[in-house]
C-alpha cells in the first residue's frame, strides 16, 4: 500500500439511525447518520408502512389524483355533450329547419329524439320539413354523439 493516499479508517465508527438505534462498525467516517435501519425498516419489522424520504410516494399520489380529476372532467364533458337538454340551435342546422322545429315546439334535442322514436313521419309531417332537413338533423345528432332510435321500416 502506498502511504498517505488512503483515507483514515475508523474501526469503531458510530452509526446513528433516525429511530434512535445506534451501533458501531468500521468506516472511513467517524459518525454516520441514516434515516432507516434494520430495526425500523418495514422489510425487517414486517410493519405495513411506506418509507418515503424523497417524496416519491406523494408525487405518485398527486399524479394519480390529477389523472382521476382529468378522467372525471372528461366524462362530465362527454355527458354534457350528449345532454338531451341541448338546444336545437346548437346543432347548426339551417335557419329554416330550426325555425320549423321551433314552430312545432321542438326546441331541445330530447324532444327531437322523442319525435324520432315515434317515427320519421312525425317530423316529415311538419309543414316545410322534408327529407333533406331530416337527413341534416340526423347527421347533426350523430356528429354530436347522440344515439338515434332504431326506425322500424315496416311501420313506416
Amino acid at each position: 500500500m502506498k502511504n498517505e493516499i488512503h483515507p483514515t479508517y475508523f474501526p469503531e465508527a458510530r452509526v446513528i439511525c433516525a429511530c434512535g438505534n445506534t451501533w458501531n462498525t468500521g468506516s472511513t467516517q467517524e459518525e454516520i447518520r441514516t434515516d432507516v435501519c434494520f430495526k425500523c425498516h418495514p422489510f425487517f419489522t414486517g410493519e405495513q408502512r411506506i418509507v418515503d424520504t424523497e417524496g416519491q410516494v406523494d408525487r405518485f399520489y398527486k399524479k394519480l389524483q390529477a389523472r382521476q380529476e382529468f378522467i372525471s372532467d372528461q366524462e362530465a364533458r362527454d355527458a354534457e355533450r350528449v345532454s338531451p337538454e341541448r338546444p336545437i340551435a346548437e346543432l347548426e342546422l339551417t335557419k329554416r329547419s330550426t325555425d320549423i322545429l321551433a314552430k312545432a315546439e321542438i326546441t331541445i334535442v330530447g324532444e327531437a329524439l322523442a319525435a324520432l322514436e315515434q317515427g320519421e313521419q312525425t317530423l316529415l309531417d311538419l309543414d316545410g320539413f322534408g327529407r333533406k332537413s331530416l337527413s341534416d338533423l340526423k347527421k347533426a345528432l350523430r356528429k354530436f354523439g347522440y344515439q338515434l332510435p332504431e326506425v322500424d321500416e315496416l311501420a313506416v
